[in-house]
């Protein structure tokens, strides 16, 4: 068994370059690709899928419950990290980098607030992994999987973190302390969907 972090497929967001709002849904291009995650996934014998309640992360993990039969529960703590005011704003219109340590977005969270409810939903997410009858699928986003890998997981010996998380990209963590990460950010079943967005991993974005 092995706890799976699967970053939410593409958005119109995500094309654009824009901070998304909770209720941005995935694209033609991301459900696209959120089904052929969910092909990947049929034969692995996932046991359960938590995910984000954000519409993007939702609606990539719904296809993977329809694919694999698996129960499927919403966990909030999920969400991606809340840039508040700035949701909405292109990339191009800020004046500040939003991913800058020390920066806090007004009426959003910053980085600590981020890593400690990633902290406290990690602790969740190992619960749940210790109940599920095969995989656990864990749906979230960009920012999640960068806390959780620069904090609560452990890489390989000369394997470096990505810049950032492909959409519907798969972590593959083993499901015991110290977490090691055996497969990072992966697209393989993406091979032939190479449209116009960032490259996978370019950078941070949310």
């Amino acid at each position: 068994m092995s706890i799976l972090l699967v970053r939410h497929g593409e958005t119109s967001g995500n094309a654009n370059r824009v901070i998304q709002t909770p209720e941005t849904p995935l694209s033609e291009r991301g459900l696209a690709q959120a089904r052929r995650l969910a092909a990947r996934l049929r034969g692995r014998g996932v046991g359960l899928v938590v995910t984000s309640d954000l519409a993007r992360a939702r609606m990539t993990a719904e296809c993977v419950r329809d694919a694999t039969g698996a129960p499927l529960r919403f966990d909030p703590g999920l969400q991606e990290r809340s840039f508040g005011d700035l949701r909405g704003t292109p990339y191009a219109d800020l004046d500040e980098d939003p991913f800058a340590a020390g920066y806090v977005p007004p009426g959003g969270e910053s980085w600590e607030d981020l890593h400690r409810r990633t902290d406290a939903v990690w602790e969740r997410v190992v619960r749940m992994s210790d109940q599920a009858e095969g995989d656990l699928v864990v749906v979230t986003h960009g920012l999640v999987c960068h806390s959780l890998l620069s904090r609560r997981l452990e890489l390989e010996p000369g394997v470096e973190a990505p810049p950032g998380f492909a959409n519907t990209s798969v972590t593959v963590v083993e499901p015991g302390p110290p977490w090691r990460v055996r497969l990072l950010n992966c697209t393989a079943h993406l091979a032939v969907d190479r449209g116009p967005g960032p490259p996978p991993g370019s950078g941070l974005q949310v």
